[in-house]
């Protein structure tokens, strides 16, 4: 029997990747309806994630599944953090800006994380986890595949960013594909 989950966002990208990691699990990821618009004042990953799974669980009527995602930088004292998709106005001056702001840092040492909250359709919490892909910031963009902050973060020997990998190699190493594993697991066990 197929599971009906809205995944609370309205990020293609972000669907998209949640679809190829579940691949052919028998979960029907729905979008939120298009008056979603959640008001993301959480100090947490965790948080955040809770108010968008509730609002779209309340919207919907169905289960909720929320991400809340992000890039922290040691040197940075885990900035952009929460703040990641607000750290400028595009994704490229995002990009740009947090170089600007690594200039001359000899740490570069990084995190995605990713906390995905679980909501029944009353918006109780169902379950909730963290995804973390640790890595380091480089000195220059490099590769166009994924999105966001993925051409400037390092991964393993520190020779490659993300955004140089496949999408079915990034997915088996994503934050977003840890957290979402550990979901997709939990349901299966709980059915």
């Amino acid at each position: 029997m197929t599971t009906k989950l809205v995944f609370a966002t309205p990020n293609p990208h972000k669907i998209q990747e949640i679809k190829d990691i579940a691949g052919n699990s028998d979960i029907e990821f729905l979008l939120p309806p298009e008056t979603f618009d959640p008001i993301e004042n959480g100090s947490t990953f965790e948080e955040n994630s809770y108010i968008k799974a509730k609002e779209a669980a309340r919207l919907s009527g169905f289960m909720a599944l929320a991400d809340d995602s992000g890039l922290c930088v040691e040197a940075l004292d885990g900035a952009p953090g929460i703040y990641s998709a607000r750290y400028a106005n595009t994704p490229q001056e995002r990009i740009d800006k947090l170089l600007a702001n690594m200039r001359g840092k000899e740490n570069r040492n990084a995190k995605f994380v990713c906390a995905m909250t679980l909501v029944s359709p009353d918006g109780k919490i169902i379950f909730q986890t963290r995804g973390e892909c640790h890595g380091k910031i480089a000195e220059k963009q490099a590769g166009t595949n994924g999105f966001g902050y993925d051409p400037i973060f390092l991964i393993g020997d520190g020779k490659t960013t993300i955004a140089e990998l496949s999408e079915e190699e990034k997915n088996k190493i994503s934050h977003r594909g840890k957290a979402l594993r550990d979901v997709l697991e939990f349901l299966v066990k709980n059915k």
